[in-house]
């Protein structure tokens, strides 16, 4: 869930002329506990491949065996790996940047400086099937994007015409966050992200 730091009420909301200062730092974070799931087949994966190595004869032949253990290991790995660093995304925007922290350890992990963002949109639905799934994702017509869940996200325009998207709860506050940092006008909703890259 997004958060505000260092601020008890949102600042388009303060009265005018109102001594309270703004917010400095805005974070939030989306999980898919899905990817557990996935996880979980990944450690089958290698607990095989390791059960393979250890309790087997090795009596029908060496490479056929050493194929099965190294492709178990293998795959058990990178689906261990690679869901568990998008179980969940943290995202963090202070005054100089956005910064975007996938799973436990953090990565990969994506810095953007404000003054390379032009624009920000929030986006109500984010689908992993738009992006090709979930993860860090690269699309030549939509732009990069980090996807962890399906739902809202926000959509950066960056000064050299391409696109960052990010599933994270909260995201309109993040995009009002940004729109104030970088002195636009608030926008209405809305319905999907730039197409361009």
């Amino acid at each position: 869930m997004g958060t505000l730091l260092n601020m008890t009420d949102h600042p388009e909301s303060a009265p005018h002329g109102s001594t309270q200062a703004p917010s400095t730092v805005w974070t939030g974070r989306a999980t898919n506990r899905l990817q557990w799931l996935l996880a979980v087949i990944g450690a089958g994966c290698l607990a095989l491949g390791v059960d393979l190595a250890i309790e087997s004869a090795w009596s029908s032949g060496i490479a056929p065996l050493l194929m099965s253990v190294i492709g178990c290991v293998a795959a058990g790995l990178l689906i261990l790996f690679g869901t568990l660093a998008f179980v969940h995304v943290a995202v963090k925007v202070d005054g100089d940047a956005l910064e975007v922290r996938c799973g436990h350890a953090g990565l990969p992990r994506r810095r953007i400086l404000l003054t390379h963002v032009v624009g920000a949109e929030f986006v109500p639905k984010v689908n992993p099937r738009q992006w090709g799934g979930w993860g860090y994702r690269w699309r030549p017509e939509q732009g990069t994007a980090v996807v962890v869940r399906k739902g809202e996200g926000m959509a950066l325009l960056l000064g050299d015409g391409r696109t960052f998207t990010v599933t994270v709860d909260d995201a309109e506050a993040a995009v009002r966050f940004i729109r104030r940092h970088l002195h636009l006008a608030p926008t209405s909703t809305s319905t999907g992200t730039r197409t361009r890259d």
